[in-house]
């Protein structure tokens, strides 16, 4: 048995109302590469919170053992000292620092005459060849690539001398490029005696990386994994973060003909007002009545963008073209405008630009359409409350009350949140910009099933993702996006990965 270069023992946190984690037990061994998986809500990020100090000792129940000593952490600092290290999916890097500055902030190289720059430089040089990141290092973060700056995050965990290092959802926002680099950096770093902890929802990732694999379910440790002992697959790992067996992951809908078309673009076109450079090049298409249709493509595609300049154009593109809504010619030149038009966009960042996250459940829910509650200019808080509390039971948000602040909740449950706002605006046509994305596997089905009610009903659903076995488990039609022109369109029947991906190519 290989030693453990981490022990957590009984861990038990509460929030007021919440008991997020009861006496778990967690473990990993010295030189691993070891994933942490559970449903949203589960634990995961509780836990490391609890190791890096976010949450301090005293605070918590419980004992954690690190590199063979009791530990008692009560900041951050104090577990980065002992070798631990944490990288969330917001990056903690100054964006118009270099690479050097933010690699060695708070802990400059100093000598005489104050910080040491040739020093830094050339230590920062050495380890960026440890992350193969072939850069100068005096490039300012905000011109670098997402994946470039994951990279220099770990070189600034590198330049502590790491010994654990935590990576919360680490490919989140990567492209598959730039997730395979990671992994084969892992490895290596593996190979270096570095530990490596992962937490992720991707199962696949999970799969290819993991030597083992613990499982959280409802704040509590379900069990732990081995891939050598061939425990590490799909329907494993499923059974035990949701505690059933999910036979299909995208749940069958009714075969119903498709209605008429409600929604349609011709010869539309985009121009970026900044760069003057043209994201849109002549887009042809439409959505039916009772419609899925799936949007695929690679990142930098432009799906996203085309999204916003359907939905009332909120970054002012130079647009031209037409756009029709039930057949009728319409101009969408703000959001208020296209949500008049009962269009509804979800948007792909939640935190950012989907939730307002310091405000509670009830006020987001209702935050797209607080004129249907306002009478004489002054909203109906007993309507809202109303509203809200159907919301909740109908699509099943997990939380104590709707008077919980957003931020609160798990990644499921504020997408169901942001799913809720906008069906409250009543749309005919919805929008899904990445609507499973950092979820997990059971969270991901409850989602399924309710776009396959909202077209049984009559809504019309146009879903971007970068997920192609998503976009064939869902859709009726594809739309194939690459460099801001459509290069395919695909029933569902003739749709498979390869024949997408050459279209996402061209």
């Amino acid at each position: 048995m290989p030693t453990p270069i981490l022990e957590m023992q009984e861990i038990t946190k509460e929030f007021p109302g919440v008991i997020a984690l009861d006496k778990v037990t967690f473990e990993v061994a010295q030189g691993e590469i070891h994933c942490l998986v559970g449903e949203n809500g589960a634990g995961k990020s509780t836990l490391m919170k609890v190791l890096s100090g976010v949450y301090p000792y005293g605070v918590y129940s419980g004992e954690i053992i690190f590199d063979g000593l009791a530990q008692q952490f009560r900041n951050i600092k104090e577990s980065e000292k002992a070798g631990i290290a944490i990288i969330y999916q917001e990056f903690a890097l100054v964006p118009e620092m270099t690479i050097y500055e933010n690699i060695f902030l708070g802990h400059e190289i100093s000598n005489a005459f104050g910080v040491d720059w040739n020093e830094t430089i050339k230590r920062t040089n050495d380890i960026l060849k440890k992350v193969r990141l072939n850069i100068n290092p005096a490039t300012k973060v905000k011109d670098l690539g997402v994946g470039q700056q994951q990279l220099v995050e770990i070189a600034k965990a590198l330049s502590r001398e790491v010994k654990l290092l935590i990576l919360d959802e680490p490919t989140a926002a990567l492209n598959e490029e730039d997730a395979e680099n990671l992994f084969v950096l892992l490895r290596d770093l593996k190979e270096q005696g570095v530990t490596s902890v992962l937490i992720t929802h991707k199962l696949k990732e999970v799969i290819d990386i993991a030597d083992t694999v613990t499982v959280l379910r409802d704040g509590q440790t379900v069990g732990t994994l081995s891939a050598a002992n061939g425990e590490v697959t799909e329907n494993v790992l499923i059974k035990n973060m949701v505690g059933r067996e999910i036979e299909n992951i995208y749940p069958p809908r009714k075969p119903m003909e498709q209605g008429d078309i409600v929604f349609e673009v011709k010869d539309w076109n985009a121009v970026h007002p900044g760069l003057g450079r043209t994201i849109l090049k002549d887009i042809n298409f439409h959505v039916r009545k009772g419609e899925i249709v799936g949007v695929a493509g690679l990142m930098g595609s432009a799906r996203t963008e085309l999204a916003l300049s359907l939905f009332g154009n909120p970054y002012g593109y130079k647009l031209d073209g037409e756009m029709y809504m039930r057949g009728i010619r319409v101009e969408l030149n703000h959001p208020q405008d296209a949500i008049d038009e009962r269009v509804a966009y979800v948007t792909e960042d939640r935190k950012s630009t989907g939730l307002i996250l310091i405000q509670d459940v009830k006020q987001n829910i209702t935050l797209a359409n607080l004129r249907k509650l306002a009478q004489r200019g002054v909203v109906d808080r007993n309507a809202e409350i109303k509203v809200a509390t159907e919301y909740k039971q109908s699509l099943d948000i997990r939380t104590p009350s709707i008077e919980q602040k957003v931020e609160n909740l798990s990644g499921g449950n504020q997408q169901k949140v942001s799913v809720a706002k906008w069906l409250f605006a009543k749309p005919d046509v919805l929008i899904l910009d990445e609507p499973t994305r950092g979820i997990d596997v059971g969270a991901k089905y409850e989602i399924y099933s309710l776009m396959n009610e909202l077209v049984e009903q009559g809504m019309s659903i146009i879903m971007i993702s970068s997920e192609l076995p998503e976009i064939l488990g869902m859709s009726d039609r594809v739309y194939v996006v690459s460099s801001g022109r459509i290069t395919g369109e695909l029933k569902i029947e003739d749709a498979t990965q390869e024949n997408i991906m050459q279209m996402a190519t061209l």
